[in-house]
């Protein structure tokens, strides 16, 4: 990868980064925009905070550049746990149901997760970002009040499972923008009839841009703060 001392972050950069778990994609921008030192920043697609992988990144006039990268295909990898749920769809929130898997064979895996790839129909987690009535909807479920989710049209290409080894089950999902991966995982254990929840994500993918070519938040903000230091210099 180049080095951050040939970026011009006012005439415009896209940023690929490796989002870190636990953090929200907003922090990732508010401390680059602290670290750059440039206010005109933002990214294309949110990730969850337990998430991690692809975040792109644009700075100065490639901002406008947001819309054409959310638009673009996602994929994803990571796992889901069947046999117990959460109300967020995935560890966020403790546990509320727990059932037996014993009887869930490759069958019954293939069966369940037919009507979860093609252009289909999803009830967003009410643990979103979401705006309902002008609030976040998780705000509103944090505190224990009923929200309905309007549902929404998204396209899952590809909804492959890598690895068995219930309960847990390695998946890859290619999809459409807007897809939420904690309703497939929810949906695919409503249909196995045990339950199951989202236990790792991450994305991988968005267009032609991959993780692999991504920068860690850390290594980034060391490169940052190299160029700051020249960049200092050759205004001395």
């Amino acid at each position: 990868m180049d080095t951050i001392r040939k970026f011009d972050f006012d005439a415009g950069e896209v940023l690929l980064i490796d989002k870190p778990y636990q953090w929200t994609s907003f922090d990732v921008i508010k401390k680059l925009r602290n670290t750059i030192r440039i206010k005109k920043i933002g990214h294309a697609g949110t990730l969850d905070p337990l998430a991690t992988g692809l975040l792109i990144v644009c700075t100065g006039k490639f901002t406008k550049k947001i819309n054409e990268f959310q638009d673009q295909g996602k994929v994803y990898t990571g796992i889901i746990e069947i046999g117990k749920t959460t109300p967020s769809y995935d560890l966020e929130t403790e546990f509320d149901s727990e059932l037996g898997f014993e009887n869930i064979t490759k069958e019954a895996l293939d069966i369940a997760v037919k009507p979860l790839i093609g252009n289909i129909e999803q009830l967003p987690p009410v643990y979103s970002a979401i705006k309902i009535g002008g609030e976040r909807a998780y705000k509103k479920a944090r505190r224990n009040e009923e929200v309905k989710m309007p549902p929404r049209e998204v396209s899952v290409n590809e909804f492959n499972f890598t690895k068995v080894e219930l309960p847990e089950i390695h998946f890859e999902i290619k999809c459409s923008k807007g897809t939420y991966i904690r309703s497939l995982a929810h949906d695919l254990g409503q249909n196995l009839g045990c339950g199951a929840h989202l236990k790792t994500l991450k994305r991988t993918a968005i267009g032609d841009f991959n993780v692999q070519d991504a920068y860690s938040l850390d290594e980034f903000i060391e490169i940052s703060k190299e160029s700051i230091e020249v960049r200092n210099k050759s205004k001395e």
